[in-house]
Parts: structure tokens; C-alpha cells; sequence
């Protein structure tokens, strides 16, 4: 087989499991999660049911895949290098934001809780798949900004928790309770900003 049919057919399955996973998420929604079937998901996705299950053979699979790919980073960036923790944590912050301004990230919560009652496991899934992997890697970058001297940080979990937390508490969370919430563009970089002034003014070395 030439390399550019090989290209073509990864191409294609990665389409095909975009649509399946777009219409995975608009069906837990619509439906809930106990009572979407994935032939339904098929259907609603345009894909044969074989197609489906030869990308997730079941309806965890699928849901795990939910959560790795509304925690991704668009580009997968790698961490930003130590030395100046303004700069860093405001490239952090400012990454965090637009991960949690997506459609996708409110509509994984929102299906979380709703289900949590009967389906606890995709809590975990949730938890442990998204937002644990990524809460870890600005845990380790304030590691290495401590080890680095530019900052001093006894306890990096509680200081990524705050930090970021900052951030989601008035960027994203509302966007659950409150109809219409809107934070615009410019007074999310003031959130980010003073939030990175805040974290960086508290575990200052001087």
C-alpha cells in the first residue's frame, strides 16, 4: 500500500472518529448517558455500526475518549521554560482560559454532573483522564520554578489548585449555573493576569 493511500485512510478514520465523538457528546446531552446507545450514536454520526466499534468497542471507550480530547491542547505545547514565573504562569493562564472557553469542555461537565447520581465512573474518567494529567503538568512547572530558585514553593499541589483555580472559579464555572454567562476576551486576560500576579506575589523568594 503507497504511503498517500495510507494518508488518505488515516485521514478518513480521524474524520470518522471526529464525527462519532461530536455526536457521542450532542446524544449524552440530549438523551443522557444510560440511554444513548451507540448504535444510535452510528446512526446520529453518519457511520456504519461497524465502523463505530472498531474504533470504540464500547460506550466507556467512547466517553474516554471525550475527556482526552476536550483536555487536549490544541497543539499539545510543551511546558513553558523556567527561569521568569510571570511569564510562565501567564503562558499557562492564558493556555487554561482558552481550554476552558471551548463548547466542548462545558458540555463534559455538564454530562458529568448530570450522570454522577448513576454513572459515578465517568466522574473518574473525567477526573483522572482530563483534568489530573493537566493539573500535573503545572504542578511539576511550579516544581521546577522552586528548583530552579525563581520562586519558593512548599507545596506545589495546594499552589497549582490556587492558581488555576482563580482562573476557572470566574471564567468557567458560572458558565454551568448562570444562562448567558459571558466573560469577554479582554477581561479574561485580566483574570489570567491577576492571577499570575497573585500566585507570583505569594511565592515570591524575597
Amino acid at each position: 500500500m503507497s504511503r498517500a493511500l495510507t494518508t488518505y485512510h488515516q485521514r478518513v478514520a480521524q474524520e470518522k472518529r471526529a464525527l462519532i465523538v461530536t455526536a457521542a457528546t450532542a446524544l449524552f446531552l440530549e438523551l443522557g448517558y444510560d440511554r444513548t446507545s451507540l448504535a444510535r450514536i452510528a446512526e446520529r454520526s453518519g457511520v456504519s455500526r461497524a465502523t463505530l466499534f472498531k474504533q470504540f468497542p464500547s460506550k466507556a471507550a467512547l466517553f474516554d475518549a471525550i475527556v482526552t480530547e476536550s483536555w487536549s491542547t490544541a497543539d499539545e505545547e510543551d511546558p513553558p521554560p523556567t527561569g521568569n514565573v510571570v511569564a510562565g504562569l501567564s503562558i499557562i493562564g492564558r493556555r487554561y482560559a482558552a481550554l476552558l472557553g471551548r463548547a466542548q469542555m462545558t458540555d463534559l461537565f455538564r454530562i458529568v454532573i448530570a450522570e454522577l447520581p448513576r454513572f459515578p465512573e465517568l466522574a473518574h474518567a473525567q477526573f483522572s483522564r482530563g483534568k489530573m494529567p493537566y493539573f500535573e503538568s503545572v504542578r511539576s512547572y511550579l516544581l521546577a520554578e522552586h528548583e530552579a530558585g525563581t520562586v519558593r514553593v512548599e507545596d506545589a499541589e495546594l499552589a497549582a489548585t490556587q492558581f488555576l483555580g482563580m482562573i476557572s472559579n470566574y471564567v468557567f464555572w458560572p458558565t454551568l449555573l448562570v444562562p448567558g454567562w459571558e466573560v469577554s476576551a479582554e477581561r479574561t486576560a485580566q483574570v489570567v493576569d491577576e492571577a499570575v500576579r497573585t500566585t507570583a506575589a505569594r511565592y515570591a523568594t524575597t
